[in-house]
């Protein structure tokens, strides 16, 4: 392995760990979600490199530990653990959370009928919709209508609009 690479692989997975900790944490009680979420699943993404490398640099220590009890039993009770939560959803599924259900609902509806979540009526949302430089012909429109006429996505939209909150 590349002295560089072997030099950061364990260095960089101890501050992404840490990072992924004290992220995980604060989203599991709620504290900063907003941010705390995009930082955690991106740089846990991230710390599949440097974990890669760092298995890649001791195989051969990985290796023996496979054939020891403790590294079995901890593999079985982990995977145990992550079974707790598949198997419910794999027995009854029961779709994304009710959040994100919701969320997917918006772009199907009017402007006028999603006016009311952003303090709007149907034409002040309107209106502050073509100001936020997207295409409204009538509150009767769909967001994606208004997305699709405008060249822009629902994301982009709905942004708009939240941007535009009363």
């Amino acid at each position: 392995m590349n002295p560089v690479l072997s030099r950061w692989a364990t260095p960089s997975i101890t501050a992404l760990f840490v990072i992924s900790l004290v992220s995980g944490i604060a989203i599991f009680f709620g504290v900063g979600r907003g941010y705390f979420t995009g930082m955690h699943e991106w740089l846990s993404m991230l710390l599949a490199i440097p974990f890669g490398l760092h298995l890649w640099k001791n195989w051969r220590p990985f290796v023996s530990y496979l054939k020891r009890p403790p590294m079995a039993i901890a593999g079985a009770l982990s995977l145990a653990a992550a079974m707790l939560f598949v198997l419910p959803a794999l027995v009854s599924p029961s779709g994304p959370p009710p959040e994100r259900a919701i969320i997917q609902l918006l772009p199907s509806r009017t402007v006028a009928q999603a006016a009311p979540l952003f303090g709007h009526t149907g034409e002040t949302l309107t209106a502050a919709l073509s100001a936020g430089g997207l295409t409204v012909a009538s509150a009767d429109d769909t967001l994606v209508k208004v997305a699709e006429a405008s060249g822009a996505t629902t994301s982009k939209v709905l942004s708009v609009a939240l941007a535009a909150k009363k």
